[in-house]
């Protein structure tokens, strides 16, 4: 068993031997500084994620505030279009600009035969439209004494003179007739 203390020591004297007995300074130095600059490092990228973080965070949030702002807008116009689509605000816009329901419709047939009878479209006084036509008529009212039979003469007047449009109807009837 000696011989084994004797081996360690002699093992342990020859490892001594290669390393200086002093605290060596010089040998900690390069290794403190890397670990300070790694920390350092550390830190310093941590800070640059953060930041990077940050910055697409409010980027993030000004994106989301626009799509609220653009979904409100669309929402918006969407009910614009709605109510434009409504089919009494179509029918209010129509006779605003001078149309009129149209009546029993007529078609051609491949062969060139008219199939239906095809009517002029006349005015009818809507419900809604009666205020308008009136406020137009009451200067022409001034002329007669009374101011309906001037309002409807107004109102048949346009239609009793242009029957030229009819006119078209008339030689398709004819060629109906014989087509048949």
């Amino acid at each position: 068993m000696t011989r084994t203390a004797e081996q360690m020591k002699g093992r342990a004297g020859r490892l001594a031997r290669l390393m200086p007995s002093g605290p060596s300074t010089a040998a900690r130095t390069p290794f403190v500084l890397l670990v300070v600059l790694l920390l350092a490092g550390g830190l310093i990228s941590l800070l640059l994620l953060n930041s990077a973080l940050n910055e697409g965070s409010f980027r993030l949030s000004k994106l989301e505030r626009e799509t609220t702002e653009l979904t409100d807008e669309q929402q918006a116009l969407q009910r614009d279009v709605d109510s434009y689509s409504e089919p009494d605000a179509l029918e209010r816009r129509a006779r605003e600009l001078g149309m009129v329901p149209g009546g029993s419709p007529a078609f051609l047939n491949p062969d060139g035969t008219v199939r239906g009878v095809p009517e002029r479209a006349t005015a009818e006084p809507s419900p809604t439209a009666t205020p308008e036509p009136s406020a137009p008529a009451s200067p022409s009212g001034s002329a007669s004494p009374s101011g309906s039979p001037s309002a409807t003469a107004t109102s048949t007047d346009p239609a009793s003179a242009t029957p030229a449009p009819s006119a078209p109807t008339a030689p398709s009837s004819p060629s109906t007739s014989p087509g048949r």
